[in-house]
């Protein structure tokens, strides 16, 4: 819609700035000599952009989002875990960002059907949750569900933890004798559910990505399933895909 992208482009090119108010709806018909409905309609793209927030008896006001940041697979180096940085840490160093992670859960969970069929067990199976809200510049961007196979985590006490320790959780597998071979990752982007958006301060039904991260070790077990979702309009995704055999 020509009208929403002209919004939309605006508010990216900094006519209109963080903390600024949308134009009312009466401004802009009068703006744009198109009717009310016409107006409604483009806001509706304007909000799914996330680049705005709708406020009660306020009208719609540019929200104070931090600048898009890479997300690489180099991000999985096992220099990064030697140096003692977790992926999310690592990456958020290199782009200059101050990062914060909190810990919403830790502890035990049947698997839903899809989890444990990504881990090789049953449905219903006990293992470790790890749930964690991330921030970038006080801003939250993404969460992230950890489920590890409860035989593999019950010895290793840093795994309940909120702190595992440097490096992450990946180091502390490492440590037990699981060396990783590869990070299998599936993306789909699509509109944020109410809870989704609420949690990362986004419009309701602005993009998203969902990711999905298989961490599979060089005896070809996966030991993490990482259940991840991101605002989309924080990331840019850049993959190294090897050309030969």
């Amino acid at each position: 819609m020509q009208i929403a992208d002209e919004i939309v482009q605006q508010i990216r090119s900094g006519v209109l700035k963080a903390g600024d108010m949308v134009p009312s709806e009466s401004e802009l018909v009068e703006r744009y000599g198109v009717a009310g409905g016409t107006i409604r309609k483009a806001m509706v793209e304007v909000r799914a952009s996330g680049l705005v927030e709708t406020r009660h008896g306020k009208g719609s006001i540019v929200k104070d989002r931090p600048p898009v940041r890479l997300r690489s697979s180099d991000r999985f180096r096992a220099s990064h875990r030697r140096g003692g940085k977790a992926a999310y840490l690592a990456e958020s160093e290199q782009s200059g960002a101050t990062a914060k992670v909190s810990v919403l859960y830790i502890g035990p969970m049947e698997a839903s059907a899809d989890i444990a069929e990504r881990l090789g067990v049953d449905a219903g199976t006990q293992v470790l949750a790890r749930r964690r809200l991330y921030f970038r510049n006080g801003t939250p961007v993404e969460t992230a569900s950890s489920y590890l196979p409860w035989d593999v985590v019950k010895d290793i006490p840093e795994l309940f933890a909120e702190n595992p320790g440097p490096g992450g959780i990946y180091a502390r597998l490492e440590d037990h004798g699981h060396t990783f071979a590869e990070f299998v990752e599936t993306l789909q982007a699509r509109p944020a559910a109410k809870a989704e958006a609420s949690e990362l301060a986004l419009s309701p039904g602005a993009p998203v990505v969902h990711l999905l991260r298989d961490a599979v070790t060089k005896k070809g077990r996966v030991v993490e399933v990482c259940d991840t979702l991101m605002a989309a309009d924080q990331f840019v995704f850049q993959y190294r895909i090897p050309a030969t055999d």
